[in-house]
């Protein structure tokens, strides 16, 4: 499978708008285009899937270690293009270092890397920048430069100015466009289904990249290519988990997901905020999202809140991940600070906060055995939360990369992982194996 990256200097640089652009675009071309995005982010891949219709997938060289990234990558199966978005800028990675940054995926896959380049009150000294990236380090896969948020006048001045001194292709620009201005909130982008005609948005940015970007040119850099494994087939169902998916719990790796179906699990979703009660399933997957947003309908939900406690607390195997781990609790307050009844299946209190909290990598260290986990296990996450909670747990001891800040977190039993902390099944420890398990076992205890 030939690929690309679309990467930056930094964050705000057009990536996301650019790489959507070209997605639509290159469908329109009749292409099968397969979506990725690097690191942990969940809204990005939304916007692809949106447009490509089929999963985007992430690639967390911390998360999933080499051979998961590509896993990952190969599950894409037999794409015509395969289309990376970078995460903040090229070389950021783990604690101030390149681990797991976007050059290091693209060292591994061997992708060639358009960088997205916004001009802010520079001409010479932009060039400067992008040489610098391109001497940072050996071995980049940086291949050409696109322009983002400008005018024909400054392209037509910038272009020779960069090609001379950077030796890299311009291969165009991007105009300033009502149509690529995406809203946002506390936690990054809103999520595709709540932007309004996010497909005619982005067909117009399509229209314009083939104006103004030389798109044969860019499509003949693709290269690279899989090497790990093909991924694994889907087995018979021998259980039913139940998955939370609506506006309020809406973040959820694909990869998690196929993982569950390839031991054995069938997937049922259904909406808290509107039915009444879970399906009937073996098992119980609460994923990340905005609950906070939703508080009150989802307390208002009475018949839903009751049931799914009455679950928990008998025993069906749960995973309730940061937003699923805050609906579990007591209470939950919304964005203007009021206190809303939630599940009640833990005992703390979820409030807002002014800042993230615990933002980042982090390793997990298991303190006990439990449904995902066995005693002394590590296993690495992802936080990205404002909201707190009164009663976090002790199950795991968690420590950010540096080493410099730990915690303990989590509360996990026999049946339960609920904790703030995000969590990728496509790493070394078979998390799904475990969950579905547990799951199998429900089911033959009270199918």
């Amino acid at each position: 499978m030939r690929g690309l990256m679309i990467s930056a200097m930094g964050s705000g640089q057009g990536k996301t708008v650019l790489t959507c652009g070209l997605m639509t675009a290159i469908k329109r071309r009749g292409m099968a285009v397969a979506g990725f995005k690097c690191g942990p982010d969940y809204i990005d891949p939304m916007f692809h899937t949106q447009i490509l219709g089929v999963p985007s997938r992430n690639l967390d060289l911390f998360l999933q270690g080499e051979a998961g990234v590509q896993r990952s990558y190969a599950a894409a199966g037999a794409a015509d293009l395969a289309l990376v978005e970078g995460a903040m800028g090229f070389y950021d990675g783990v604690g101030g270092t390149d681990q797991a940054s976007a050059y290091a995926v693209a060292k591994l896959l061997r992708l060639p890397v358009v960088l997205a380049i916004q001009p802010k009150g520079s001409s010479l000294t932009l060039a400067a920048q992008v040489k610098g990236l391109v001497d940072f380090r050996r071995e980049n896969q940086i291949a050409a430069l696109v322009l983002t948020c400008c005018t024909p006048g400054l392209s037509a001045h910038l272009t020779p100015i960069l090609e001379r001194e950077t030796g890299l292709p311009v291969l165009g620009y991007l105009p300033l466009m009502e149509e690529a201005e995406l809203p946002s909130r506390h936690l990054g982008l809103y999520t595709a289904g709540e932007v309004a005609h996010l497909q005619e948005r982005f067909a117009a940015v399509a229209e314009q990249l083939e104006k103004t970007v030389d798109l044969d040119r860019l499509l003949a850099l693709a290269g690279g290519e899989a090497a790990g494994e093909q991924p694994v087939a889907r087995s018979e169902p021998v259980c039913t988990i139940a998955v939370a998916r609506d506006e309020a719990f809406c973040f959820y790796y694909p990869d998690n997901l196929e993982a569950l179906e390839a031991e054995g699990a069938k997937l049922a979703f259904f909406s808290p905020l509107r039915d009444e009660v879970p399906p009937a399933a073996d098992g119980l997957y609460l994923g990340g999202g905005y609950p906070e947003i939703y508080a009150q309908r989802l307390s208002e939900n009475q018949a839903m809140r009751e049931n799914i406690r009455a679950l928990v607390v008998a025993g069906l195997p749960t995973v309730a991940e940061c937003g699923g781990f805050l609906y579990l609790q007591k209470t939950l307050e919304d964005e203007q600070g009021t206190p809303w009844p939630m599940v009640g299946a833990l005992e703390g209190a979820g409030f807002r906060t002014q800042r993230l909290q615990r933002f980042g990598y982090g390793e997990l260290t298991a303190q006990g055995d439990s449904l995902l986990f066995r005693a002394g296990e590590k296993a690495p996450f992802h936080e990205f939360h404002y909201w707190d909670c009164t009663q976090n747990g002790e199950a795991f001891f968690a420590v950010k990369p540096t080493g410099q800040t730990s915690w303990r977190c989590g509360v996990a039993e026999k049946t339960l992982y609920a904790a703030f902390p995000h969590l990728h099944f496509g790493g070394e420890l078979p998390m799904a194996e475990r969950f579905v398990q547990k799951a199998k076992e429900w089911n033959k205890k009270h199918g």
